[in-house]
Formats: C-alpha cells, structure tokens, sequence
C-alpha cells in the first residue's frame, strides 16, 4: 500500500512536552513503512539559526528527523515560524528543503503544496512581515545577531502574539 504523510503546524516547543511526544511517537509508529513524509512549515514554534542545533532541543528533534530520513525522504517547507530552516538543517537531518509552493508528483496526480500563510492575502501586513523575513538580505541581517539575542526577539514575538490572540 503506498502512503505518503503531510504534517504541518506542530510548533514544537520544550515548553510543550506533550506535543514533543506525540511527534516522537508518530515518527516511531506511524511513520514507518511509509514513502515519504512532507512537513509543510511550523514544525517548530519558533526557529532562529541553524546554530540553534547547538542546543539540546532543537538537536533532539533533529536526531529523530535523521533517523527518520535514513528510512525514506523527508522533505521540509518552510513555515511563518520556521523561516530561518536553512542548508546546515537539511544537511544534519538529511531533510530535503521544499520551496513554497510546491508542486509533487503524488502517486501519478500533480499536488500543490504550501504552508498557507501566503493564501492570507487581507493581511497586508502579515504579508509585508512575510515579505521582509523572507528576503535573504534581512535574513543575513538577523542571522549575524549572537544566538541569545535572537532567541530574545522570538520569546518576545511569541508573547506579543500570544497577548494579541487575547486582546
């Protein structure tokens, strides 16, 4: 039987362990035997650096997703949250970067795929926001900030969203 697994928005985080071990056991017992397994954005709650692989977190989720891409393909699209995934990423976990869009060959039916933050066009400045991280100059920019202080900003941004949901 062929099977292929899309999973996207997980926001993995340390702060949400319960969440972590559904994925861990996912990749364990739902994952094998599949063809491929597309994660299309968000994996992370939030993903500042490829140097963040440095950390014992990020490490964790990425010695599971090596594992993982031993046995079939893996591919990786980058979300609103997880913008900053780049090639050191893809090389220590073996998953292979994805553009957004995409378009795949699905068991014979071209697929569409993408993380869906861009189909949110009344959000002008969503979409300038998206615009801006996304551009590699801003990214060069950000990824020259020492480690801390990126991980600052992204606690920072993650409670002024949080607080915006409830206001």
């Amino acid at each position: 039987m062929s099977r292929t697994l899309f999973i996207s928005d997980l926001h993995l985080d340390e702060s949400r362990p319960g969440i972590v071990a559904q994925f861990e056991r996912f990749l364990a017992e739902v994952v094998p035997g599949s063809d491929a397994l597309y994660i299309l954005g968000d994996l992370f709650e939030s993903w500042v650096g490829d140097d963040s692989l440095t950390l014992a977190f990020p490490a964790r989720i990425a010695r599971h997703l090596h594992e993982t891409a031993a046995r079939m393909p893996v591919y990786f699209m980058h979300g609103n949250r997880d913008f900053l995934v780049a090639e050191r990423f893809a090389a220590e976990t073996g998953v292979r970067l994805l553009p957004d869009p995409a378009t795949i060959d699905l068991y014979g039916t071209p697929t569409l795929l993408m993380h869906g933050d861009t189909l949110c066009t009344d959000d002008t400045q969503y979409q300038a926001f998206r615009a801006q991280v996304r551009d590699p100059r801003w990214q060069q920019a950000a990824l020259a900030r020492p480690l801390e202080e990126r991980l600052a900003i992204a606690r920072g941004m993650r409670g002024e969203s949080e607080g915006a949901k409830l206001g």
